[in-house]
């Protein structure tokens, strides 16, 4: 009968359970148990649950909504807008090297070399007349960057070499002091530029421009390298058709001749780094008027202060009522709730969205200084409010976790996650060995096992089955030795990695699958304590035997008995996880019975 009455259900949250219980030396706690047993069912309702229980609108998730929508627009705005950066950036590059390079070909950069000194001349001379020139020949509409450097020259010419140089290779001696000197020249253009039209018909006799910089001479033998660095000026007037003021960019280019490696063969590359930043009285007629985006912005940023405040209220509250919940075990059973146990309270799923609030806060603040021509890091920008756009989404798996039908994703990976993050770390480590040894052994002999990254893209993609072919057939056969090396390297990691590991790992998660897909189809009936055990089916085996343990006694009345059922059940917590709470508050209702 004491026990009918202890899993009585409590007719809706917050009421008073008026029912006349015998008080056997618990009647103190008795007020208390039912007010946190209602209060922990409440923490753990979804949502819907709360609105049916108290009314309580959902405004967290209205708010979730409408903040999905205005990022998601707020990111695509922005997107348009730095695709248009990106795109100039590149564009002006691709004309730099064509400008600036002599006889380059599009997609050359692997092998555009030079291999005699007279070329070396060529080049390098060719790069600087074709600077000169720029304002006669180029059609984009570019100026020179003065006063550059300690010389305070536009354009600085300069080469690298070791302080003393001696090769021999006839007599198999030399003799090299690793001391780095740089020497350089300045050249710069004419102070005043002026247009064709000018020089035809105003200034017929312009004298001839300074070629004192084909003087310069390069000390081949001891050389390790030349470079030719200049900046120019452009205007991005593109972003008008997005009705964006346009962007003054600063071009910092670099010509490098690179004959590091002395082997005959002087590789060139050109570098380009961009500085944006605001042109001085921008004047454009009947656009550029970003206002609506400035109100856009400040719309987003109070939207996310408001859910990173109700967000983080809520976080507060669960740490709260764990603390609350802490001290009520302390007083009732003089112990303390592990770990796994407290994490109950700390809901992820707002950790994640307070997440979110803060990138997309700190993002939209940046964009409005872009906007604004304060500030010019795009990629930073892009960056927080991308991640922030992510983050956002994927908080919206929570309210799709609520439905049974829809939650299969998050259970199978909760319960999927701790064996499958266990099996990566053994696996990583056969990986990295792997790796290794291909970037020392391969290395040499294979484009795709020059650098460690490039190793390690190139056995993902083999994972995935991707040019298997191509990186058989690139290994050069120069080596036969590291040939029969790749071809045993190759085929033992693809047998491995695929037919195993993979194999594998899909079964982990098939097997998590299996496991919580009849569980979870299941319904639990009975009292109020077996209705919040079931709603909140994270609570851990220990938490609910210890709570359970405590409710159902009336703080030592009854005596808990745990048969081979119920130990059966504990080994197979952790493979099944929240989903045998069901089963567990089943088994202990045929469990108990009175103290003598």
């Amino acid at each position: 009968m004491e026990r009918q009455k202890l899993l009585t259900p409590v007719n809706s949250y917050g009421s008073q359970d008026g029912d006349a219980r015998t008080s056997l030396g618990s009647a103190s706690f008795r007020p208390e148990e039912e007010e946190l047993r209602r209060r922990l069912k409440y923490y753990f309702m979804s949502p819907c649950d709360k609105f049916r229980a108290k009314g309580r609108k959902p405004f967290k998730l209205v708010l979730q909504l409408i903040k999905i929508l205005i990022v998601t627009i707020q990111l695509i705005l922005f997107g348009l807008s730095n695709q248009m950066v990106v795109t100039f950036k590149e564009e002006n590059t691709i004309t730099f090297k064509h400008l600036f390079l002599k006889d380059y070909a599009d997609g050359s950069e692997e092998t555009y070399a030079v291999y005699t000194q007279a070329d070396v001349y060529d080049h390098m001379f060719y790069a600087v007349d074709k600077y000169l020139a720029i304002p006669n020949e180029t059609i984009g509409r570019y100026a020179y960057v003065r006063r550059m450097g300690d010389n305070q020259s536009a354009l600085l010419l300069c080469q690298q070499y070791y302080h003393k140089g001696r090769i021999d290779p006839a007599n198999d001696t030399f003799n090299i002091d690793p001391k780095v000197i740089t020497e350089c020249l300045g050249v710069d253009p004419p102070e005043k530029i002026f247009s064709p039209l000018d020089l035809e018909e105003t200034f017929p006799d312009l004298p001839e421009p300074d070629r004192s910089y084909k003087n310069f001479t390069l000390k081949f033998y001891k050389l390790i390298n030349v470079t030719i660095q200049f900046k120019l000026k452009a205007i991005n007037i593109q972003t008008i058709i997005n009705n964006e003021i346009p962007d003054c960019y600063t071009f910092s280019i670099t010509i490098t001749f690179d004959n590091k490696a002395h082997s005959g063969r002087v590789k060139i590359y050109l570098d380009n780094k961009v500085d944006i930043q605001e042109c001085k009285d921008p004047s454009v007629y009947g656009k550029g008027d970003n206002r609506f985006r400035m109100v856009f912005d400040v719309i987003v940023l109070l939207i996310c202060v408001l859910s990173f405040i109700l967000c983080s209220r809520s976080i507060i509250r669960g740490l709260l009522l764990q603390h609350e919940f802490s001290q009520f075990f302390q007083r009732c059973y003089n112990q303390d709730i592990c770990l796994s146990d407290r994490m109950e309270f700390v809901n992820g799923w707002y950790i994640l969205l307070v997440v979110s609030d803060v990138l997309t806060v700190s993002g939209t603040i940046m964009k409005i200084g872009i906007e604004s021509k304060n500030f010019a890091n795009y990629d930073v920008c892009g960056i927080l409010l991308g991640t922030s756009t992510l983050l956002v989404w994927v908080g919206v798996m929570r309210y799709l976790s609520f439905f049974q039908k829809y939650n299969i994703l998050i259970v199978t990976m909760r319960v999927a996650l701790p064996n499958v993050i266990r099996f990566c770390c053994c696996v990583a480590v056969i990986y990295l060995g792997y790796c290794f040894c291909g970037w020392i052994v391969l290395g040499p002999y294979h484009v795709k096992f020059r650098t460690l990254s490039m190793v390690s893209e190139c056995l993902f993609s083999l994972i995935n089955g991707d040019d298997m072919f191509v990186t058989f057939a690139a290994m050069q056969h120069s080596s036969y030795l590291v040939w029969l090396f790749s071809q045993l390297y190759l085929y033992t990691f693809i047998s491995l990695f695929i037919y195993m590991v993979l194999s594998l790992f899909i079964a982990l998660i098939t097997g998590s699958y299996e496991t919580i897909k009849k569980p979870t189809t299941g319904k639990c009936a009975g009292g109020e304590l077996k209705a919040l055990a079931c709603e909140r089916k994270g609570l851990h085996w220990d938490f609910l035997l210890a709570f359970l343990r405590y409710s159902l006694t009336g703080c030592g009345l009854l005596r808990l008995k745990k048969p081979a059922a119920v130990c059966s059940v504990a080994m197979t917590k952790a493979r099944i996880g929240g989903s045998c709470h069901c089963l567990l508050c089943t088994l202990y209702e045929f469990h108990i019975e009175p103290l003598s």
